[in-house]
């Protein structure tokens, strides 16, 4: 299956709530993460619009038993779309979502991660900002709350935790320039 840009958010919905739905909390996690990523649309280019909401709708289907093969989702997530025929950019923003070279270099995958390339562009920071502003069970939550949050799960000799240790202070880059962009935009519609 060869997914079309002008299909992508509808098949990326679509494709979500196969995996994910049934996994719950996980489900309201990845619907508020959809909803952030469509507000977090005004910070990027129009054209990157329909990429950013699909990553956001497909970011944690590599929890989904099914594709759950490494057990990290990330790169469970990101093989899955690349076999199925998903645009290459959606396949890697979701290979890279919320820090996973941390916790890809954690795990002993950094290898096999790097088969997809790291974007950095205004669409991860927005990807970051919707997934990592997100909590497990869909609430709001700041970006030092929800670091707070993921180090409470896990204890701490658990890759997820020591990976976290490294990755939020860099990653609150991204969060910061999505907030400067957001303001810019603010000021822009004010004729400020």
């Amino acid at each position: 299956m060869v997914v079309r840009v002008t299909e992508l958010v509808a098949e990326s919905v679509r494709v979500a709530k196969h995996f994910v739905g049934p996994l719950g909390r996980r489900w309201a996690h990845v619907r508020s993460v959809a909803r952030a990523a469509e507000t977090l649309r005004a910070t990027i280019d129009e054209t990157d619009g329909p990429v950013l909401v699909a990553a956001a709708w497909l970011h944690d289907i590599g929890y989904a038993p099914d594709l759950a093969l490494t057990r990290f989702h990330p790169l469970d997530g990101a093989r899955y779309l690349r076999d199925e025929g998903w645009p290459e950019r959606v396949v890697n923003l979701v290979a890279h979502h919320s820090g996973a070279r941390f916790e890809a270099a954690e795990r002993g995958l950094e290898v096999e991660l790097s088969a997809f390339p790291l974007e950095d562009s205004p669409v991860m920071d927005a990807l970051l900002m919707a997934d990592l502003t997100t909590g497990p069970d869909g609430s709001k939550l700041r970006y030092r709350e929800r670091i707070a949050e993921i180090l409470s799960r896990y204890p701490v000799d658990d890759p997820v935790h020591r990976a976290w240790l490294k990755a939020a202070d860099p990653l609150e880059a991204s969060i910061e320039r999505v907030k400067q962009r957001l303001k810019d935009k603010l000021l822009s519609e004010e004729g400020l």
